[in-house]
Formats: C-alpha cells, structure tokens, sequence
C-alpha cells in the first residue's frame, strides 16, 4: 500500500508501528464496541512465545463478539481469576448470566472465588460443556491464522503487544 504511494518502507519499521500502535488501538477501541450479552463462551488456546507454549485466554459472547483476552505464563485458577477480573472491567461488557467453558479445572474454582469476592453476581450458572464452546473455538481459527505466519513469537512483551493489535482489528472487523 505504501509502495503504490512511491514510499519505501522496511518491515522492520512496520513491526515498530505494531508493537507501537497494537495496545493503542485496543485501547480506544473498546469504548466504541456494542454492547454484549450476558451468555459468555471462555476458552484458552496455546501460543509458542521464545520455544515455550503460552496459554491466550479468550472470551466471546453468544453472538460471536470479543470480550477480552489474556495472554499467560501459566494456565491455572490464579491466570484464570485475573482473566476474568479484567474481562468485567471492561466498558462494553454486561454483567455474565451464563459463563460456558471447557473441562479445565481452573475455570470453576476462579469463579467461585470471584462469587465470594462479589465480583460476578451470586445466580451465576457455569456450564462446563465441550460442545457448546463451539464459537470460541471458531473464533480462535481467526486468529491462530495470523499469528501462524510469525513462526513464533520472540518475546513475551512484544507477543503481548502483538496481539493486542491483532484482536483490536479482530474485533473491528467483526463490527
């Protein structure tokens, strides 16, 4: 596109504007993006980062619409509670009925603490059914693809930021 314009650009510079402008653009996005609904579908998929595979928790709502996502060392209730904290905090998000996930165990005891801590509301349901987390799964194919292309990632900050830009125009895309 630059080079159409008769600007030489090097790839190393446009992966500067990623690592640069990727969290920015999350950022400002989030306040434009509609409402959700309150039927969550919560899975995490595996991304190598410097040769060791590291675990992107991801949240959709019913219809298909990002919530949020965290990309951890570890794949444990402590990863899992602080996904969900930040996934509530969020400004386009409403409040949870129904959180459906997979068989980790992780999930149901990061719930429960949060219900104790008065974070999601007390009547709550989680389902922990394979097949229903169909539209996650979906979901992550988008991204696995662009990500795939990068062979890996070098570094966990730079993979971090990487993907904040990749999900902002994920979610963008499916406005």
């Amino acid at each position: 596109m630059m080079e159409e314009r008769g600007l030489s650009i090097s790839h190393t510079t446009i992966m500067r504007w990623v690592h640069q402008y990727g969290p920015e653009l999350d950022k400002r996005i989030r306040r434009h993006l509609k409402q959700t609904s309150d039927s969550w579908r919560v899975d995490e998929t595996y991304i190598k980062v410097k040769g060791q595979w590291m675990y992107l928790y991801r949240a959709v709502d019913s219809k298909g619409n990002t919530i949020d996502f965290y990309l951890s060392k570890t794949k444990d209730q402590k990863a899992a509670k602080y996904f969900f904290k930040k996934a509530l905090q969020s400004f386009h998000v409403s409040k949870p009925r129904v959180i459906t996930v997979d068989k980790n165990p992780a999930y149901p005891i990061a719930i429960e603490q949060l219900k104790k801590e008065k974070s999601i509301p007390g009547g709550m349901r989680l389902r922990q059914q394979k097949y229903l987390n169909n539209i996650i799964e979906q979901d992550h194919r988008f991204i696995k693809r662009r990500i795939r292309s990068m062979l890996g990632f070098k570094c966990f900050d730079t993979a971090t930021s990487i993907l904040s830009g990749v999900e902002a125009m994920h979610m963008i895309k499916k406005e």
